[in-house]
């Protein structure tokens, strides 16, 4: 019988072939933790009475959310997290010397795989599945279980079918495709679903692009995202030094899939998502003709921090200066990353712009610090989520957006358009 990529996955892992609704119990190839998320599965991990992980080369933390330390409080969280992984002597173990966002990090490391299963405590761990593994968050307390066992149950998604077609126009990335599709399905359109990527669209799709729209495949509800293992990807991997082999598998023809979405992106424009759902999605020139005034322009995340994006900031930013009424905060997604960037020159230029670089860090994204912002404040941000409150007062709004369409507003001091 026919099989999506996300059931010949589990199918591979259990020995047999599975699909779509069953309940399965499954080995996972990595779990990762955080330092926010990690010291309640460690608690857990330790009041179950387990003293060593079942599969320590496949467990991941990795320092990111508030490091450096930005107050008591996420310094002690952040102890937990080193004494554990000293105790436990645990390889791949992330901190201030090494640092960077998870999400971005651990695919630089070559610890994801092709084939892998993956979970996180983060929902932004379906980020994993543009390197086609199957790849989900899931609660502190379902990591302990894995970090004892060394697997946890599933029940195994039915599979969205997203054919796109069409090459993308100059600045309209994989962050504009994934915001149409929220869009269109809305923030519940893929409930407990996989959004498998396909199309004659994806061979113009960067590694960034893929990694940004299986990195929003949740802001649509879906259990994971996923795009088939091809030249893109065989390319990114190919100077890693991978943690195992990898497992390419590929959907058949006649696969069942409980919905196919069909979109053209050759005409669609830069999308910007208005407050406060990344499904409030509208075209670029609607933003432009709203004359949307913003205070800070926010360059970074999980979904927009990688090289690419410092690199169009950088092109954008050239030669101009930042408005005098905007913040441009930049915040790379690993040290490697800022690193090239300044070896490139990009952060010279974004410097020498008016802008301003952090280290890597999730602090803006969620809220938490690098970026917060004030009382009926306006930004546009390359993040993933615009709920009331996200990055700081709950009456500021923020605007989403990829990083052409930040650094041009960054410039003009409201949204605008980069083409």
């Amino acid at each position: 019988m026919a099989q999506t990529i996300t059931e010949k996955i589990f199918s591979q892992h259990l020995d047999r072939e599975v699909y779509a609704g069953e309940i399965i119990r499954c080995d996972i190839d990595m779990v990762i933790g955080n330092d926010i998320t990690t010291p309640i599965s460690i608690s857990a991990f330790n009041l179950s009475g387990a003293t060593e992980l079942a599969n320590p080369d496949g467990f991941s933390i990795v320092l990111d959310h508030f490091i450096p330390a930005k107050d008591i409080a996420s310094a002690n969280q952040a102890k937990i997290s080193r004494v554990f992984a000293k105790q436990h002597k645990l390889k791949n173990f992330f901190d201030e010397k090494d640092m960077g966002i998870e999400h971005a990090l651990l695919p630089e490391k070559g610890l994801i795989v092709p084939g892998d299963v993956i979970i996180g405590a983060d929902s932004h761990t379906c980020t994993h599945g543009a390197l086609g593994a199957f790849s989900t968050g899931m609660g502190s307390t379902d990591l302990a279980f894995a970090m004892i066992t060394g697997g946890n149950w599933f029940k195994v998604p039915e599979s969205i079918k997203v054919n796109l077609s069409g090459k993308p126009k100059k600045h309209t990335t994989g962050k504009d495709i994934i915001l149409e599709i929220i869009r269109l399905i809305g923030v519940d359109g893929a409930l407990y679903k996989t959004l498998e990527f396909t199309g004659s669209t994806i061979a113009h799709l960067t590694m960034d692009d893929r990694f940004s729209m299986c990195n929003m495949a949740i802001e649509a509800g879906a259990k994971s995202g996923i795009v088939a293992y091809d030249d893109v990807t065989k390319e990114f991997l190919a100077d890693k030094n991978l943690a195992r082999e990898p497992r390419i598998h590929s959907s058949d023809a006649d696969a069942s899939y409980c919905l196919t979405l069909d979109i053209d992106v050759a005409n669609l424009e830069p999308v910007i998502a208005y407050p406060f759902l990344p499904s409030n999605g509208h075209p670029v020139s609607k933003a432009v003709a709203d004359k949307i005034k913003i205070d800070q322009a926010f360059i970074g995340s999980c979904t927009n921090g990688r090289l690419s994006d410092l690199k169009t900031a950088a092109e954008i930013l050239k030669g101009k200066v930042v408005h005098e009424d905007v913040r441009l905060i930049v915040t790379p997604g690993t040290q490697k990353i800022l690193k090239e960037a300044y070896k490139l020159g990009y952060m010279d230029i974004i410097i020498d712009a008016g802008g301003v670089v952090s280290n890597p860090t999730c602090g803006a994204c969620l809220g938490g610090y690098m970026g917060i912002l004030g009382d009926d404040e306006v930004a546009v941000s390359t993040t993933n989520r615009n709920f009331v409150g996200r990055m700081g007062s709950r009456s500021s709004k923020v605007y989403l957006a990829n990083s052409a369409v930040a650094a041009t507003s960054a410039i003009a001091g409201y949204i605008s358009d980069p083409r």
